[in-house]
C-alpha cells in the first residue's frame, strides 16, 4: 500500500448538506431551520432557558457546602497491601508510605496523604508512615506485629 493510495472507510465521510441553495434542493429558502423566531436565526444560546417560565435550576433549592480546602485522601486496604507483599512489589522490610505504594503501583498518585482501611486481612508485620488509618486497620496492623505512624494533629489556635 502507497501513501497515495490511503482512503477512508467506505461511508466514513458525508459530503456537507448545501443548505439554502434553491426550493428544488429541498433545504432551500429556510435551509432546515423551520420558520421565523429565535432559533431560526444565528447565535442562539438558549440552554435552560424555558420561555420566560422560572427555569429548572433556579426553581430547585440551593443544597450542600463543598470545602474549598477539603483533603483529597487515597484509600488503600490491608488485602491491596497484602497483594502487593505476596506478590513482590513492597518490601516488607521498608516503610510503607504514599511513594512505597506508588513506586509499587498500589496507587497511582499521592495525593494529600494515603488513609488506610481494614478490608482484607494483613499477614506481614510493617511500619506505615501514613496520613490516616480507620481503628479496625489499625488494631489489624497491631495484630500483625506492626506499626502505624500518623501525623500529629495540630493543635488548637489559643
Amino acid at each position: 500500500m502507497k501513501l497515495n493510495e490511503l482512503r477512508d472507510r467506505e461511508g466514513a465521510t458525508h459530503s456537507s448538506k448545501r443548505v439554502g441553495r434553491g426550493i428544488g434542493s429541498g433545504k432551500g429558502k429556510t435551509g432546515g431551520r423551520g420558520v421565523k423566531g429565535q432559533k431560526a436565526r444565528s447565535g442562539v444560546a438558549i440552554n435552560g432557558f424555558e420561555g420566560g417560565q422560572m427555569p429548572l435550576y433556579r426553581r430547585l433549592p440551593k443544597r450542600g457546602f463543598r470545602k474549598p480546602f477539603a483533603k483529597s485522601y487515597n484509600a488503600v486496604s490491608l488485602g491491596r497491601i497484602q497483594a502487593a507483599i505476596d506478590a513482590k512489589k513492597l518490601d516488607a522490610k521498608e516503610t510503607v508510605n504514599a511513594e512505597a505504594l506508588v513506586k509499587a503501583g498500589v496507587i497511582r498518585r499521592a495525593k494529600d496523604g494515603v488513609r488506610l482501611l481494614a478490608s482484607g486481612e494483613l499477614k506481614t508485620k510493617l511500619a506505615f508512615d501514613i496520613a490516616g488509618a480507620s481503628k479496625t486497620a489499625l488494631e489489624a496492623v497491631e495484630k500483625a506485629g506492626g506499626s502505624v505512624k500518623l501525623p500529629e494533629p495540630a493543635a488548637a489556635a489559643e
